[in-house]
């Protein structure tokens, strides 16, 4: 996932807004943050402006981001207020350069709430949110600015601006009216409200959230309810007084360890333990929820839009939510007949071993492991041993990423780090010439929100001569002691993924930090993640990577045909859990704003069973509402449905460079130099036209899903 995070007052996302009636003094900040000498105050001295963690505390942020605020705030007005005629230079490109310290101390700030937060930042998170909602609001409700901005755009074929600045400039004037430029003064006042409470209500979603999971978490006290489950892996989860084991849950509805539970009623209890963990008690979402979608949907309405989807989907490659709603009809039915296909086939091996049980979602993975083993002959357990984490980073991920772009690394030791589990990689050129700095934060822990995601630390742009400093994060369980750390397929796909988005950022050759890299609609920005996940199966890419970790044996032809061979199994319940929770997006955020949503649950039920969903008992949707943080805290809502959207395209690319030679430097550097280098700076659907020769085809995903 590419993280969408609320801190850039510029960026090319919608965050809500403040109506917080306290009054900040530049003067008396500024005396402030002299007097305790905060590191964030000035740009780091460390390679590539990289973050000094060994100086940067928790304490440092609010005021840093304060003083930041403060000082945009000044520059825009000036912009806004100047008697001067408006000019690229004095009203784009100052507005563009008007953020500097907000954005870097705020980009570091998000990094951290993210991944390992605490109570501080979690107050600061809380505190701040609303004051940068109000700080775009300062912007993009500027009268006058707006005024400046459009006296430009309807002019600019007169400007004879390059293609990158009047790209800049277009983006812009749409963000001023799709931000509510045009509305009168007393609706720009009502508008602040409701995008006051959204940054509010989104940042006690994604807290709540973070501390249902944490609670969540399932102990088992009897070892024989955890009967299959790996013993380094019970080690790792072992409590401190040796009398139970302890289980984390899962960003998803499913939980990974239920492949492995022998003990039926075990699984029924973990699973629950996910469905149910913030639809109860103290972390309870489901009010969260209900106010979030309403407000938002008010918010649609003010703006002159029949839903948020309709609204939110004005800057992306669907367009509306119509457009996304026929996508899902054309998958839909194939993808529940095959998941009823393969629910059948499970019902059967469960019957074989004596059961007459009905297949239940807590089921579903350790009998669908049981097939997957008698039909094709394979063993998770088989594959993890070749699959050990430093081997799958340096001889996999970065070994592909050499074969088609050049790139080399080497491990910088002395650069901090914010947690002791975070590495830190040093990459370049195919010449030798610096590309920039990549931290890797893969284990799980109580302090970091789950899933896994890409962003940065700095922002390539040649405005202000920056290379990229970007971070993965994701959330692998962390074995006890000296254990090696072996993947499951999924994880090392999820590692070449994510390493996608990092090269959509490091490849970035932009004039302008608001275009570069990964700001690009969420049903583009997927697409170069997706596409890097093809490497992780390649022929010449797994045998370099996938070394057993105790002989350092390459992995057996037989084992990589068994994988391949396995491919389209349970895509049925891959791709139908994955449109559930699509189609629950888009049902949540076409929701009208005179209707009322009086029940979570009823209402999610109903949103399943109307586009048929609901057709196969045991699959649930990846994402329940109430525990679904890309909509309602990580800045997906009404574009969850963009991973399947891309995935059209990075399997019709894949085809593409299967057609072309493959794995070859020349395929890479054009895919370089026409898609992952080029931001911002082109509509996205000539882009990729222009590479591929043609529109995107769906047929190729079909066939890879084994649905065609």
């Amino acid at each position: 996932m590419k993280k969408v995070i609320p801190f850039l007052a510029l960026a090319l996302i919608v965050v809500a807004c403040n109506n917080s009636k306290e009054k900040e003094n530049p003067n008396n900040s500024n005396e402030e943050m002299n007097s305790t000498e905060n590191p964030l105050l000035s740009e780091s001295t460390l390679p590539y402006g990289a973050p000094d963690f060994s100086k940067i505390k928790d304490e440092n942020f609010q005021p840093a981001m304060i003083e930041g605020i403060a000082q945009q705030k000044k520059a825009v007005e000036a912009i806004a207020n100047s008697e001067e005629e408006p000019t690229f230079n004095n009203t784009v490109l100052a507005l563009e350069k008007s953020g500097e310290l907000l954005n870097r101390s705020s980009q570091i700030f998000y990094s951290l709430a993210g991944s390992n937060t605490n109570e501080t930042l979690q107050a600061v998170e809380e505190e701040m949110a609303p004051k940068f909602a109000a700080q775009r609001d300062m912007i993009y409700l500027n009268e006058k600015l707006f005024q400046r901005f459009k006296t430009l755009y309807e002019k600019k074929e007169t400007l004879n601006l390059d293609a990158e600045s009047l790209k800049l400039l277009e983006e812009y004037y749409e963000d001023f009216e799709i931000a509510g430029a045009n509305l009168s003064a007393d609706d720009k006042e009502k508008l602040k409200e409701y995008n006051s409470k959204i940054a509010t209500l989104t940042t006690k979603f994604g807290k709540t959230l973070l501390d249902a999971n944490n609670t969540g978490a399932v102990t088992f006290t009897n070892k024989e309810d955890l009967a299959g489950v790996d013993e380094d892996f019970l080690k790792s989860k072992e409590s401190k007084d040796g009398k139970g084991w302890t289980i984390p849950l899962q960003n998803t509805t499913q939980q990974p360890l239920l492949q492995s539970m022998d003990n039926r009623a075990s699984r029924e209890k973990l699973f629950k333990a996910a469905w149910h963990r913030a639809d109860q008690g103290a972390n309870d979402t489901r009010e969260i929820i209900k106010e979030l979608v309403e407000v938002r949907a008010q918010k649609a309405q003010l703006l002159g839009f029949k839903n948020y989807a309709e609204w939110s989907l004005q800057k992306t490659m669907a367009k509306t939510p119509e457009n996304v709603n026929k996508f899902f009809s054309g998958l839909i039915p194939a993808a529940t007949a095959k998941a009823q296909a393969e629910s059948d086939e499970i019902q059967k091996m469960i019957k074989s071993k004596g059961e007459n049980f009905t297949l239940e979602p807590w089921d579903w993975n350790y009998y669908a492991e049981m097939v997957r083993k008698e039909k094709y002959d394979l063993d998770e357990n088989q594959i993890k041993p070749y699959f050990e984490l430093n081997n799958v980073l340096e001889k996999g991920v970065f070994y592909a990423a050499n074969k088609l772009y050049g790139i080399t690394y080497k491990e910088r030791t002395d650069i901090p780090v914010y947690q002791e589990d975070v590495k830190v990689y040093e990459l370049f050129e195919e010449n030798g010439d610096a590309l920039g700095l990549f931290y890797t934060d893969y284990f799980a822990r109580p302090s970091k929100s789950g899933g896994a995601w890409m962003d940065n630390f700095v922002t390539q742009s040649k405005l202000y001569n920056k290379k990229p400093v970007i971070y993965n994060v994701l959330n692998i369980p962390k074995p006890a002691g000296n254990e090696p750390v072996l993947l499951t397929y999924d994880e090392v796909s999820t590692m070449f993924h994510e390493f996608g988005h990092a090269l959509h950022g490091f490849f970035a050759n932009q004039q302008y930090p608001s275009l570069s890299g990964t700001a690009v609609s969420r049903d583009f920005v997927e697409f170069p993640s997706q596409f890097n996940e093809n490497w992780a199966l390649y022929p010449d890419v797994l045998k370099n990577y996938a070394l057993h970790y105790k002989t350092g044996e390459q992995i057996p032809q037989a084992l990589i045909d068994k994988i391949k061979n396995s491919a389209t199994f349970n895509q049925g319940y891959s791709l139908t859990e994955n449109l559930a929770a699509s189609n629950l997006d888009i049902q949540w955020h076409t929701i009208s704003a005179d209707k009322k949503i009086e029940d979570v649950n009823a209402f999610e039920k109903d949103a399943l069973n109307r586009t048929k969903l609901d057709a196969v008992h045991a699959v649930p949707p990846r994402y329940r509402s109430t525990y679904f943080s890309h909509i309602f805290a990580g800045g997906y809502g009404a574009g969850y449905y963009s991973y399947l959207w891309t995935e059209m395209l990075h399997h019709d690319a894949y085809n593409w460079f299967e057609t072309h030679g493959g794995l070859t430097r020349e395929n890479g550097q054009r895919f370089r130099d026409m898609i992952l280098s080029r931001g911002n700076t082109l509509e996205l659907e000539k882009m990729y036209k222009d590479w591929r020769g043609s529109d995107p085809k769906i047929e190729p995903m079909l066939k890879a899903r084994g649905l065609k």
